[in-house]
């Protein structure tokens, strides 16, 4: 079971973006791209047969997952995830913190 999930509200530890907070849009491997966060401008082709002009785009770029941590509404700070099972056999993630249900 992942610790983050996509949708998850992140806060940003390190890099230029520092304390910038972000919802994971994606997740691939060991890095994350979190919406409005580590923009990057790229230099495109046109492509016609997409319809796509060319110049200069601005979009997110990936972060590495040990530099985002998830963001806790109650404390208003980062925290860290702990997964604990219930009397059930159900894993379930909690804050560290405070010990409340994330999902």
């Amino acid at each position: 079971m992942n610790k983050l999930r996509r949708e998850d509200e992140v806060i940003i530890l390190a890099g230029k973006d520092k304390g910038k907070r972000g919802t994971i849009s994606q997740m691939t491997g060991d890095r994350v791209t979190v919406n409005g966060v580590n923009m990057v401008k790229r230099h495109t082709k046109p492509n016609p047969n997409l319809g796509q002009p060319g110049g200069i785009v601005e979009r997110e770029a990936a972060v590495h997952i040990s530099n985002v941590a998830i963001f806790n509404p109650e404390s208003n700070a980062a925290d860290r995830v702990k997964i604990q099972v219930d009397e059930n056999g159900v894993k379930k993630r909690i804050f560290s913190s405070n010990n409340q249900s994330i999902d």
